[in-house]
C-alpha cells in the first residue's frame, strides 16, 4: 500500500514538473526576438556588401547566388515569435520587398550588365536590414521591459491572475527605471526629451498597476501597455 502510494505522489511530482518547465520553456520560445534565420542570411550579406561589392568583384556577386536563394528560403518562411506578433504586418511586407530584392539579384547575376549586378547587391542590402531593423528593439532596455510585459498582457491579464502579476512588480519597477536612465543612439539624440517624458509616464503607470486593486487591475495593465506603445512609436 506504501509502495503504491509512493508510486502515485512521485508520478505527480514528475508530471508537475514536466509540465512546468514545459510552459517555462514555451514562455522563454515566446519572449525571445531571436530569429536565427536572419542571423544566417549575415553570414552571406557580410562578403557580399563588405568585400564584393566595395572591391566591384563582379565574380565573386554571381557566386553568391545560390547561397543567397538557400539562405533566404529560411527567411521566407520564419514564423515570428509571440512576443513580436505586433510587428507582423511590418514583417510580411518586409519579407515581399526583400523577396523581391533576392530575384532581382538572380536576374541581375544572369545577364551581363555589372553595373545592374551592383544595384541588385545593394538593395538586397537595403531590404535585409529594413528586417533587422523590424525585429531589433531600439533599445535593449525597452526589449527588457517588453519581455515581462508580454507575459503579463498575454498571459496573466487574460486569465485576471492579478497575483501573479503584482509578483512582477519589482522587475517592472527596476526596468521601467532602467529605461528612463537609457541613453538613446546618436542618430535618435533629438528625441531625447520626448523619450524622457514617456519614459517616466511608463514609471507612473508602473506604480499605479503596483498599488491597484483587484478591480483596477485591468485598467491599470492596459495604461501600461499604452505607455509602453508611445514609447515604441516614438522611433516609428
Amino acid at each position: 500500500m506504501f509502495t503504491k502510494l509512493y508510486y502515485y505522489c512521485f508520478v505527480f511530482v514528475l508530471f508537475f514538473s514536466i509540465n512546468s518547465f514545459a510552459q517555462e520553456e514555451e514562455c522563454a520560445d515566446e519572449t525571445s526576438t531571436n530569429i536565427p534565420a536572419l542571423t544566417e542570411f549575415h553570414e552571406i550579406m557580410y562578403p557580399i556588401w563588405h568585400t564584393a561589392y566595395p572591391s566591384k568583384d563582379i565574380g565573386a556577386l554571381k557566386s553568391f547566388v545560390e547561397e543567397v536563394n538557400e539562405k533566404a528560403e529560411k527567411i521566407y518562411k520564419v514564423k515570428l515569435p509571440g512576443i513580436l506578433r505586433e510587428k507582423e504586418a511590418k514583417w510580411k511586407k518586409g519579407v515581399e520587398e526583400f523577396k523581391d530584392a533576392v530575384n532581382k539579384y538572380n536576374e541581375a547575376a544572369q545577364g551581363d550588365d555589372d553595373q545592374a549586378l551592383l544595384d541588385a547587391a545593394e538593395e538586397l542590402h537595403t531590404k535585409y536590414e529594413n528586417l533587422v531593423r523590424i525585429i531589433k528593439p531600439i533599445l535593449k532596455e525597452l526589449d527588457e521591459f517588453h519581455k515581462v510585459l508580454y507575459v503579463i498582457y498575454h498571459k496573466y491579464l487574460p486569465d485576471k491572475k492579478w497575483n501573479d502579476i503584482r509578483k512582477e512588480c519589482n522587475s517592472l519597477k527596476e526596468k521601467s527605471q532602467k529605461i528612463v536612465e537609457a541613453k538613446l543612439p546618436k542618430k535618435l539624440e533629438s528625441k531625447t526629451d520626448q523619450f524622457k517624458k514617456l519614459a517616466n509616464e511608463l514609471v507612473n503607470s508602473v506604480d499605479k498597476l503596483c498599488k491597484a486593486k483587484d478591480n483596477d487591475m485591468e485598467n491599470a495593465v492596459e495604461d501600461m501597455h499604452s505607455k509602453y506603445e508611445a514609447l515604441q512609436e516614438l522611433f516609428e
